[in-house]
């Protein structure tokens, strides 16, 4: 069976006017900021992609125990029709899931949901294909704006991995967790990976790798700058920094100017000091009743927590109430 069409919910021309605002108003702040989504074009998910093969790169890794080892439990337990994805990429850990689900049988439709046209067109053309006997129907969204375009009725079970929910801030994830709980209907399931807090000496390393991939991968956000709004970013100028912050426990990317610089974007003039940081990530550990405190408030109940053997990641499985 080939994919459906692609349902295209986000334009070109939405993406554009999303990068131009939040340079506009992360630039302009006190301290400056940048959200991690514009990290990824398509060098940026080539960079990613081999993060997450690097050996200090634990929670790929960690994750995919989790799942390879739960999956038949998550497609007995949830019996679900529609298998939905948010911010799929590749859709690699997922096929852990949708293998289960065709052992099991009885789930007929794969949603993933990417803000990427091409991603999303490779991926469903190649899972169509492995999965001939299931509908997959991509969509191409943003997470935090698109829940509504979720196709309803079924079991539906929602699959949030790789840790993604770690980039929103705290109020920021209240908001996503209650309108995606707006979006389910009772009894839907919600499966969310999330990385958990752990020594810094493991965490630290995982985003500042020996090989400086990550500095690339962060630096980049500076090159997508300068492609789409005609910026002049010196990024080699730029120097990269993972911090931890032990009272927010989550590590901070940042970039460091090494030397004073101005920078022209739009029609900002940006002024950087020298050692005057740029954060382009924060990525939120968790503690598992951290986790299911929150989805409680959003209106969910958590029935499984499973880690990996050594403790590092958590996937939870929750329903709506």
């Amino acid at each position: 069976m080939t994919a459906d069409p692609l349902e295209i919910y986000l334009e070109e021309g939405d993406l554009e006017r999303g990068l131009r605002d939040d340079v506009r108003v992360g630039l302009s702040a006190g301290q400056k900021w940048l959200p991690p989504k514009w990290f990824y074009d398509a060098r940026g998910s080539e960079l990613f992609e081999e993060i997450t093969r690097l050996p200090e790169y634990y929670p790929t890794r960690a994750e995919r125990a989790v799942l390879a080892e739960r999956a038949p439990a998550i497609a007995a337990l949830t019996g679900a029709k529609t298998l939905i994805e948010l911010g799929s990429g590749s859709s690699e850990k997922t096929r852990l899931l949708l293998d289960a689900f065709s052992r099991r049988g009885g789930l007929g439709t794969f949603v993933p949901l990417d803000v990427s046209v091409s991603a999303l067109t490779s991926s469903t053309a190649q899972i169509a294909a492995d999965f001939p006997r299931l509908r997959v129907r991509g969509i191409v969204g943003d997470f935090t704006r698109q829940l509504d375009r979720l196709p309803t009725g079924g079991r539906r079970l929602v699959a949030f991995l790789g840790g993604t929910i770690g980039n929103l801030l705290p109020a920021e994830r209240a908001e996503f967790l209650t309108a995606m709980r707006g979006a389910l209907e009772v009894g839907d399931w919600l499966l969310l990976g999330t990385d958990l807090v752990k020594d810094p000496s493991v965490v630290v390393p995982a985003y500042d790798d020996a090989a400086g991939v990550t500095a690339e991968f962060n630096r980049n956000v500076l090159r997508v700058i300068n492609r789409e709004l005609g910026a002049d970013f010196d990024p080699e100028a730029f120097a990269h920094v993972a911090h931890w912050d032990p009272t927010n426990e989550w590590i901070e990317m940042r970039l460091r100017a090494t030397r004073p610089m101005r920078v022209r974007v739009l029609d900002l003039i940006v002024d950087f000091a020298a050692g005057e940081e740029l954060r382009t990530e924060v990525s939120a550990k968790f503690r598992p009743e951290g986790i299911a405190g929150e989805l409680a408030t959003a209106g969910f109940a958590t029935t499984e927590f499973w880690t990996d053997p050594d403790g590092l990641f958590g996937v939870t499985l929750a329903r709506a109430r």
